[in-house]
């Protein structure tokens, strides 16, 4: 078993804790194709496995009160830890004295490109992937790394998730000439990863939506929808045979090639939605693939720019957005409102913190605007898996009288949104608790 699930419970907030917890998750899990008998609970560990653990967990400070030495893998683990959690390179200050036993593990890791790529391969090595991605984001963020991002060796090294792609975004017009090839490889590799996991499920979703939205009044026995011909015949029911004549059929045909459905993706690409963008532009592509609807792709902040040509490719939709700056929905939604011919068959989606810098009333006349003319306004204040971000509670309540609830909305959950769009139905919002 690996090191850190008690000692997880006792400092959560221990960045070095949930990297050893995660470890320990991904390491102890087996998949089965086939359903099997829960296990056996786990023996508790003994009492040098538990100082084992509160020593990885503490670091090397932790040894004089733990009595525990580290050695081999072990020995190795707590060295990536404490290059990254630690202060300074071995876990001592940064005026050269060890850490108090009490201290827990702070920021140290040192910003050479050879010391880090070497850092980068460790941790590749006694961590798996999801514990690997955490800690790259935490030397990113927490240790001013992104410079070294514009090294063509080091993004090599990295381990490409959305979080890296993001920061590789915010970097983009800063990049060396060097670097932007390899950049764009590395959010390629990213992207088209995203689109194995969400393009069947999203295509099969959308395509059965579009068939039940085709309803028709002669349907074929197959295609009859037996729960709203029982509801349009109720008027029908003989009580002395018990049961409804279906004197209206009503059932659905099969979407044809045809364009049925116009989406309009609406994102805001503010610092804040990044990962949002990064989905946004996978979900786009996946759209525009299927000839039953007509995709359009507009991005913005204080400007609106329009790359429903580039959504063939959204590695060049991600590097064709500028990640900042302020945001103006207004003039985002009065853009996407002029591109709208057929209303009744229009589906909105507004991906977006609501922290209007615009005109906010006139951004709210514009929403009820084009609800009242027939379109299906859906507003997303994520597409990540991350949850809800801080958002604008009062533009959020402000749209959900409108009959547009806001809510964050996972990758896995965004074709089921996308279906009851379509077919007017509602939609499956999650339980967002505070």
């Amino acid at each position: 078993m690996t090191a850190g699930t008690e000692a997880t419970t006792a400092t959560t907030s221990n960045t070095a804790t949930k990297a050893i917890t995660a470890n320990t998750a991904a390491t102890a899990t087996t998949v089965s194709d086939t359903p099997a008998p829960a296990p056996p609970p786990a023996p508790p560990p003994s009492a040098a496995e538990r100082l084992r653990r509160w020593r990885l967990v503490l670091g090397d400070a932790g040894a004089d009160g733990t009595g525990c030495e580290l050695r081999g893998r072990d020995a190795a683990m707590d060295g990536a830890l404490e290059s990254l959690y630690g202060q300074g390179r071995g876990g001592g200050r940064a005026d050269g004295r060890g850490r108090d036993a009490g201290e827990r593990r702070t920021a140290g890791l040192g910003a050479s490109a050879p010391g880090v790529a070497r850092w980068l391969g460790d941790i590749r090595t006694y961590f798996p992937s999801s514990v690997v991605r955490v800690m790259q984001r935490d030397a990113i963020d927490r240790l001013g790394l992104s410079a070294l991002l514009l090294e063509p060796e080091m993004l090599e090294a990295v381990e490409a998730d959305v979080h890296l792609v993001d920061t590789l975004l915010s970097l983009n017009k800063v990049m060396p000439e060097t670097t932007r090839e390899t950049a764009r490889a590395v959010v390629r590799r990213v992207v088209e990863d995203l689109e194995k996991r969400l393009a069947t499920r999203t295509r099969a979703t959308l395509t059965g939506a579009l068939d039940r939205s085709a309803r028709i009044s002669r349907p074929r026995h197959r295609d009859i929808d037996w729960d709203r011909t029982i509801r349009a015949n109720l008027k029908n029911y003989l009580p002395e045979y018990g049961t409804v004549v279906p004197e209206r059929l009503v059932g659905y045909g099969r979407a044809s090639r045809t364009v049925k459905k116009d989406v309009v993706l609406c994102i805001d690409q503010s610092g804040s939605m990044a990962a949002s963008v990064v989905y946004a532009s996978v979900f786009g592509a996946v759209l525009a693939s299927m000839r039953a609807i007509d995709t359009r792709l507009v991005a913005f902040d204080t400007s609106v720019v329009d790359l429903t040509d580039q959504l063939d490719d959204p590695v060049e939709v991600l590097f064709g957005t500028q990640l900042g700056g302020g945001t103006d929905i207004n003039r985002a939604l009065a853009y996407c409102q002029s591109r709208i011919s057929r209303p009744a068959d229009t589906v909105v989606v507004l991906i977006s913190d609501l922290y209007e810098g615009g005109i906010r009333d006139e951004m709210l006349k514009r929403v009820a605007a084009m609800q009242a003319s027939g379109v299906r306004f859906v507003t997303l204040l994520a597409l990540s898996d991350e949850g809800a971000p801080a958002y604008d509670r009062e533009h959020a309540a402000a749209l959900a009288a409108l009959g547009s609830p806001a809510f964050a909305c996972t990758p896995d959950l965004f074709p089921d949104v996308m279906a009851a769009a379509i077919e007017k139905r509602p939609l499956p919002i999650p339980d967002m608790t505070e």
